[in-house]
């Protein structure tokens, strides 16, 4: 469904100056590519048992309610802590496996298309997320985008310390980031494009001239019709998509009980 499409047309004079930018989770990627590499981590022993259904009762909330400031800040804050020690090269080499066998089968084929569109037309392609920017990067890469902006956690020789270098991209950050990128790179953001599913992505889409919901929120889907931006549904019909998260959440936290379980029945056979 399209409320107010437009199409990714081709490059106009001067389009080589235009950006496309592209929130990662439920906009690129159905759920939080976070909970995900969370999982990756914990098979190889990163955290506990408790972690990854704490987790994965995050997703579930994300799926069915939407985006959390201060969830969001608790998982982000949580991830850094269990990666303090680790070296950026295992993080990233298991962030390959978890997209290889996760990120890229949960992958929106209307954003892709629209992603592909914006490249085919000449433009720069950016993601923009509170995702570690080395993961971020990751996806960046191999969706043939042009770059990532993202969260930057510190590393010192190779390793993380468990501190942000600034802040969490998130809100009013994403906006200054990409208006930050602009200046550098020279881009037109009022021919650009920016493309988000929650409220929070509001400063994002109101910094370019053609913003564009993706599977909004309730908010951002108020505030779209409100101001007439186009909106892109890509779950499939609402009711369908409502049933299939409610299913996949649940059988998420399904999986997550059942691995704590073995492990008890493990523990106690032992």
């Amino acid at each position: 469904m399209a409320v107010g499409a437009t199409a990714v047309g081709p490059a106009a004079a001067g389009a080589r100056t235009a950006a496309a930018f592209f929130d990662v989770d439920n906009t690129i990627i159905r759920g939080a590519s976070a909970f995900h590499l969370a999982v990756g981590l914990h098979r190889r022993g990163f955290f506990r048992y408790r972690d990854i259904v704490r987790a994965s009762l995050h997703n579930a909330r994300y799926q069915l309610l939407g985006e959390d400031r201060g969830q969001i800040d608790e998982v982000r804050s949580r991830a850094l802590s269990i990666m303090t020690g680790h070296s950026v090269a295992e993080v990233v080499a298991i962030g390959e496996e978890v997209y290889d066998q996760v990120l890229e089968l949960r992958i929106f084929p209307g954003t892709l298309q629209l992603l592909d569109d914006h490249l085919a037309a000449g433009r720069q392609v950016w993601l923009v997320t509170a995702t570690p920017v080395e993961i971020g990067n990751l996806i960046a890469r191999r969706l043939g985008a042009t770059g990532c902006l993202g969260t930057v956690a510190e590393h010192k020789d190779g390793f993380y310390t468990g501190r942000l270098v600034g802040d969490m991209l998130h809100g009013e950050a994403k906006a200054s980031a990409v208006r930050t990128l602009a200046e550098r790179e020279g881009l037109d953001l009022a021919q650009s494009y920016a493309y988000g599913d929650s409220i929070n992505d509001l400063p994002i889409l109101s910094t370019v001239g053609n913003p564009c919901a993706i599977n909004p929120d309730g908010r951002l889907r108020r505030h779209a019709l409100g101001a007439g931006w186009p909106i892109r549904e890509f779950r499939g019909r609402r009711r369908a998509a409502k049933r299939g998260i409610k299913t996949a959440s649940w059988a998420g936290l399904a999986w997550a009980a059942g691995l704590v379980l073995r492990s008890i029945r493990r523990s106690l056979r032992g």
